[in-house]
């Protein structure tokens, strides 16, 4: 709906929200000068696939691998930053993977193939796809005892295990500030487009018990929100 915004007008300022990747999807020319009608807060720092690796290796500490799913159809930016994010140096030596998926079978037999190697994790990545479908994957990665991280936190109270990600509300808060400054005179071509401040850390313990987990209590102690 943003491009087909950006492409019905070159003059209507546009403040986005949530978005993953607006320079990849053209919106903007760069985060630093956006250039152009369009400017906005980001949802994904891409940096993030750290510590989603990070805390999975907190709750498996036997981590081998760790698969990031994804739709291409829907997320077509993951595999660039995942190649950007395996030539970075870091203290955790499980392999980082990237899982395409475009349907529930799909979901489905990365879920099982992954919970037949010992060792394995899931980063179900920030996706329209797998949102739509995070109920199917929750309930197969609790079947199949396979931990998973996920980037919202609402999904937590909805049985997932864990997430880390953004606080959307913030970004929807932050958002207001370019607007008012828009219609006070300035230019989205000079606002720089801004990544996450805040970001929240969600467990579900009960979820960890089904899945056989130990959620260690210093993991549980920096928790924004923590279900029993």
């Amino acid at each position: 709906m943003l491009l087909a915004l950006k492409q019905a007008t070159g003059s209507i300022p546009i403040v986005f929200a949530i978005l993953n990747d607006p320079v990849g999807q053209g919106l903007i020319a760069n985060l630093a000068r956006p250039g152009g009608n369009t400017t906005g807060f980001t949802f994904i720092d891409f940096p993030i696939t750290g510590k989603w690796l990070q805390l999975l290796n907190e709750v498996v500490p036997a981590l081998q691998r760790a698969a990031v799913m994804f739709n291409p159809q829907t997320a077509p930016y993951y595999p660039a930053y995942l190649r950007s994010f395996e030539v970075e140096p870091r203290s955790i030596a499980a392999k980082l993977e990237e899982v395409q998926v475009r349907t529930e079978a799909e979901i489905e037999a990365t879920v099982v193939a992954l919970a037949h190697q010992p060792g394995s994790g899931l980063i179900a990545a920030p996706d329209p796809f797998i949102t739509t479908h995070r109920a199917l994957l929750m309930t197969l990665t609790e079947r199949y005892h396979l931990p998973t991280v996920y980037g919202f936190r609402q999904f937590v109270a909805e049985g997932a295990l864990m997430s880390y990600g953004p606080d959307s509300l913030d970004i929807v808060r932050r958002s207001a500030s370019y607007i008012d400054r828009i219609l006070k005179g300035e230019k989205p071509a000079n606002l720089p487009a801004q990544a996450p401040v805040k970001y929240e850390l969600a467990i579900n313990l009960k979820t960890a018990k089904a899945l056989g987990l130990t959620v260690p209590v210093t993991l549980q102690a920096i928790a924004d929100d923590v279900i029993e």
